[in-house]
């Protein structure tokens, strides 16, 4: 028999590609997220089972900074997996709250498991390479002539931008933090949703995602994640490691949107995050 959601579920958010099938709210205050297969290489970015991964290990209920809502029970089947969460109502999470969380965060000591993603940028660039990457970005007219030099620094020398984020600090990192992925404070810790990136990164990775879905700068970010992490490590290594991620993933989404019908927000993003792309590009030309 066919998997279906029951017609008193409640939909919080439709399919998204090979991602997830959708994600529903129950009448007894339960959230289901229904999984279905797409990429089995357990430590690649996309690895569709990680989401059950996280919840069967428990792990991320006893983190410190940001937790996961408790998962109450994984259902397989043929045709995918079903996760069984506990609800819990959103509530406002500052940035500033968001960027200390993350400094705690990162000091969790965990031991990586197989399906730990360790290599996300890279393997968005092996993705992009074969379509051009990031080029297109540096002869865009509709991008600022400051904007395209800074995106043809950065692809020319992606490789340095990469192995520049390989020498920082590698920590444990949420994989995929924006605002909405926050659902609220819970004391000190902030509860948080979509794990499916969830592995070992580079100090700041979370920070430049963050800096992405927000207009607080750099350097108030910088400082509450200091704060939230007891200044563990220095303050320009973390800004270093949230600037090149935060651009070259800017860059990124914004040469993909240039190859759709409607480019959408990427442009518009990347123009307005100008600074943080040619901070980058400065980072890397110096060496």
């Amino acid at each position: 028999m066919r998997w279906e959601p029951e017609e008193d579920w409640t939909l919080l958010a439709a399919g998204i590609g090979t991602r997830h099938a959708g994600v529903w709210r129950t009448p007894d205050r339960l959230v289901v997220k229904r999984l279905i297969p797409g990429d089995e290489r357990p430590s690649r970015y996309a690895y569709w089972r990680r989401q059950a991964e996280v919840a069967e290990s428990g792990l991320l209920e006893r983190t410190t900074g940001l937790r996961a809502p408790q998962c109450l029970k994984v259902e397989s089947d043929p045709e995918g997996i079903t996760l069984w969460i506990e609800a819990v109502d959103p509530g406002p999470v500052a940035t500033d709250e968001a960027a200390a969380a993350l400094g705690r965060f990162g000091l969790n000591r965990v031991q990586p498991a197989s399906w730990f993603a360790r290599r996300i940028l890279w393997d968005r660039l092996a993705d992009d390479a074969p379509h051009g990457g990031w080029a297109p970005c540096a002869t865009a007219d509709v991008l600022p002539a400051d904007v395209r030099r800074s995106c043809h620094v950065l692809w020319t020398r992606r490789r340095e931008v990469m192995a520049e984020l390989d020498r920082l600090p590698q920590q444990v990192i949420h994989g995929d933090i924006h605002l909405p992925n926050l659902l609220r404070r819970d004391g000190d810790d902030v509860i948080a949703v979509d794990w499916d990136q969830f592995g070992i990164g580079p100090l700041g990775f979370d920070l430049g995602y963050l800096l992405q879905s927000t207009h607080a700068p750099a350097t108030e970010l910088v400082a509450a994640y200091q704060a939230g992490s007891s200044a563990t490590w220095p303050a320009d290594q973390v800004r270093r490691g949230a600037i090149l991620t935060a651009a070259v993933t800017l860059v990124a989404r914004a040469a993909w949107s240039l190859t759709q019908p409607d480019p959408g927000e990427h442009i518009e993003r990347l123009i307005r995050s100008a600074a943080i792309a040619e901070e980058a590009a400065a980072l890397v030309t110096a060496g």
